[in-house]
């Protein structure tokens, strides 16, 4: 049994598929930064952003026809990647906690420390207390679904009708989780300034 040539129309739709393929790939790795800022503020790390961002493009590659030409790429995928953040989000929930380090552990570091001048360490309070890391920390304190409005709408600067399209929930709803989200975030950068 021998197969058939592809006519001329398999053929030019064969290559049709080719060049929408090649179009997509090209426009969705054009905001690759994009895409790695938002996954940076979602997952507060870097290596776990880059992973984030790595999960997306795969996802997002494997199933690029379901993307509809002409409507928001950069929509769809944050989409993804909000979505896949809150499915590890959920795994990390359901993961047994891991056993602390001992105080031990931190004995030679802990000696080390205790035997360096201070400085200046009322300019280090400060500093520490206005630093990016202690807002990346306190994000990372607020709950997911109030986490992934702060960031898509405050951080990744999308309106709130583009925020609701990337996380399918009514407008309204973004609204709702943007406010309370910004006084979680209020408390615990003002619990974090108080403690340093």
């Amino acid at each position: 049994m021998s197969e058939s040539a592809p006519t001329a129309a398999e053929t030019r739709r064969i290559a049709e598929e080719a060049r929408d393929r090649v179009r997509f790939e090209e426009e969705a790795l054009q905001l690759s930064d994009q895409v790695y800022r938002v996954a940076r503020r979602l997952t507060g790390s870097r290596e776990e952003a880059e992973d984030l961002v790595q999960d997306t493009y795969a996802r997002a590659f494997r199933s690029w026809q379901q993307y509809q030409p002409g409507t928001n790429l950069r929509a769809w995928l944050l989409r993804i990647a909000t979505n896949l953040n809150i499915d590890r989000g959920r795994r990390v929930q359901r993961a047994p906690d891991q056993t602390p380090l001992e105080e031990g552990d931190y004995y030679l570091y802990n000696r080390l420390e205790s035997t360096m001048p201070d400085e200046n360490p009322d300019e280090e309070r400060v500093l520490d207390r206005l630093s990016q890391n202690a807002v990346v920390d306190a994000l990372a304190e607020v709950p997911h679904d109030f986490r992934d409005v702060l960031v898509l709408v405050d951080i990744g600067e999308f309106s709130y009708a583009e925020a609701a399209q990337i996380l399918d929930i009514p407008v309204g709803t973004v609204m709702s989780r943007l406010h309370r989200g910004r006084r979680i975030l209020k408390q615990q950068l003002a619990e974090k300034a108080v403690t340093n």
